[in-house]
């Protein structure tokens, strides 16, 4: 299938994240898909859970093969949450993941998490849920990236190979029987002996898009991200001996913030990746430059490891993670496993002809699992028509501007912002249906918001999903017994808390939460000086100017905040979502 972007040898785009987990179950029927959901688990999971044993989750976006749903099996993951190509997956489908494997384990279930900002939301969201559920469970996030080279506070170290072997580390400890307390330790402190720099001298394009950067005939990319994030610089094509030094030397530079500290005499392991498109005589050679010149630094390469870990479609390129290896971590990276890419079709105990299994089907995990509730205080019939037409109009609008926001997002992110909010409000138009039989409950303000709230993270995906459904989630908390102006504005501010807590971001960082928190500013003044409708005209004046603002901001969290500041010229699409959708609110007030 041609088109737009790159050739891909699929059958349709929406249908290719599908497609390409059936077709890995069919090879490996040690591992069976969840039914209903985009969940690969170990075929024995109910005797696993029966064993006492730890369970190890994780998860993230397609795109990334054979990361992460190549790595179940026994003595590494339990379980393993796929979402789209590049985008996290939502609670929706983690939360059933997280039941399968640990629901009826009393060992509890560890939770590893890559450091990127929709995986830390959406899986942050289900991690809260699962622990009201009473399950016992525990949650890391990795982060290794060496890329960042600024004391400046940013999004954090993204996890890359590191996340792979983490979760090694992890899955071997389980399989011998240590507690989660001891995996948690453990793998936390394995975590800051690791350093990873990636290099790229071709991009990759997502099914039915275009390349995700360009890169000249002869230039590579230094310290890129695994979703063609822009990196740390370019650089002329080089020889691999040279490269290797070039990404060793950044990876251990004490002048780097990032760097992994390493002295004379220290074992170490290093892990090779192939992003995607590099052949297997490059990567031969990279591996044999990568052992000569850690040994020339007089380093022991006790283990040394070659293998798309974690990939980038059909990038060309490599990354190098180095490990400080101990006794522990040296017996958990040899640890036995038949995860098929620690790198071997996995088949079921005792079975060598393959048959492809069926979806497994658990009757304590939901299919369809809903977080709407009905309830909360009644308005009355010209209030509730009033909510009708603002949750059309601020649908139309957002649809309206898909293409304006795709494209602001084009600068710091993947250029899909519009896309995903659209595909929010096409949803909620859907289910709104007509004001004489509305399919949504806008008599009730609570109800109305925890609605929305499903919704976003039901649909729209990503890191924009998540945290509208944390915000509509926590605003509807004071709506359900007044609906007023005072409680509108004491919604809004527990919206944005619960934002602030969970994506990691502050105002001023560049991000959605600029114009939320001005617009909060000047109704928390301004309803106790004149009233509502004037206090939320000028509340949604003051977001439009800030959103704006954020043109000249430099991004501290999410994906622009690895991007060059140089180039971010334009404002911030999430905080431009926010600012359409409130002066949307307003044409129907």
């Amino acid at each position: 299938m041609s088109g737009q972007g790159s050739k891909k040898l699929i059958n349709a785009v929406e249908r290719c994240v599908d497609d390409m987990l059936e077709g890995y179950v069919a090879v490996n029927p040690g591992v069976r898909l969840l039914h209903g959901h985009r969940i690969v688990v170990r075929a024995d999971v109910e005797d696993y859970a029966k064993s006492g044993k730890v369970a190890v989750l994780s998860g993230g976006g397609s795109g990334h093969e054979p990361a992460q749903t190549g790595y179940v099996g026994r003595g590494y993951l339990t379980a393993c949450v796929a979402g789209s190509v590049f985008a996290s997956p939502p609670p929706q489908e983690i939360l059933p993941a997280i039941r399968a494997v640990a629901k009826r384990n009393k060992g509890g279930c560890l939770l590893s998490v890559s450091n990127y900002t929709g995986d830390r939301l959406n899986f942050g969201l289900a991690y809260e849920k699962a622990r009201q559920e009473g399950i016992k469970i525990a949650m890391i996030v990795v982060g290794e990236d060496c890329a960042v080279t600024t004391n400046d506070r940013t999004a954090g170290r993204r996890g890359l190979v590191g996340y792979i072997i983490t979760n090694k580390i992890a899955g071997a400890l389980a399989e011998i029987g240590r507690s989660l307390e001891d995996i948690v330790e453990i793998t936390t402190a394995a975590i800051k002996q690791m350093g990873t720099i990636g290099l790229s001298w071709s991009a990759c394009s997502a099914p039915g898009s275009g390349p995700t950067f360009s890169l000249g005939e002869d230039e590579m990319e230094l310290g890129l991200g695994v979703h063609g994030e822009a990196g740390v610089k370019r650089m002329k094509m080089t020889s691999a001996k040279e490269a290797v030094k070039i990404m060793i030397d950044h990876i251990i530079n004490p002048d780097n913030p990032t760097h992994l500290k390493v002295t004379k005499g220290d074992r170490v392991a290093v892990f090779v990746n192939n992003l995607g498109a590099t052949t297997d005589m490059e990567m031969n050679i990279v591996v044999r430059e990568a052992i000569l010149y850690l040994e020339s630094l007089c380093l022991h390469v006790d283990r040394a490891y070659k293998s798309p870990f974690k990939t980038s479609l059909e990038m060309a390129g490599i990354s190098l993670t180095l490990l400080r290896l101990d006794t522990t971590l040296t017996q958990a990276l040899d640890a036995p496993t038949d995860s098929p890419h620690w790198p071997r079709p996995l088949l079921p105990c005792g079975v060598s002809d393959r048959k492809t299994p069926p979806r497994l089907v658990l009757d304590y995990v939901e299919e369809t699992p809903t977080t709407t509730l009905v309830g909360g205080a009644v308005v009355e019939p010209d209030y509730a028509d009033k909510l009708f037409d603002i949750v059309a109009h601020v649908s139309e609008k957002l649809i309206q501007n898909e293409a304006r926001l795709n494209q602001l997002d084009t600068e710091g992110g993947d250029g899909d912002t519009g896309s995903t909010l659209a595909r929010g409000a096409r949803a909620i138009l859907k289910q709104l249906g007509n004001k004489d039989n509305p399919g949504l409950p806008v008599d009730k303000p609570w109800s109305l918001a925890q609605a929305l709230a499903s919704t976003a993270e039901n649909q729209m995906g990503g890191a924009s999903g998540a945290l509208h459904s944390l915000l509509l989630t926590s605003a509807s908390s004071c709506l359900e017994n007044a609906v007023t102006a005072t409680a509108w504005c004491d919604a809004l501010t527990h919206g944005i808390d619960t934002i602030r807590r969970y994506g990691g971001a502050e105002p001023g960082d560049r991000t959605m939460l600029d114009p939320l928190c001005a617009a909060r500013d000047v109704l928390l003044t301004r309803l106790q000086e004149t009233a509502p409708i004037q206090a939320f005209t000028e509340a949604v004046q003051a977001a439009e100017k800030m959103a704006e603002a954020t043109a000249t901001m430099k991004a501290y969290a999410g994906r622009a905040s690895y991007v060059n500041p140089d180039r971010l010229t334009q404002p911030d699409p999430g905080a431009t979502g926010v600012a359409i959708w409130l002066r949307a609110i307003l044409d129907k007030l």
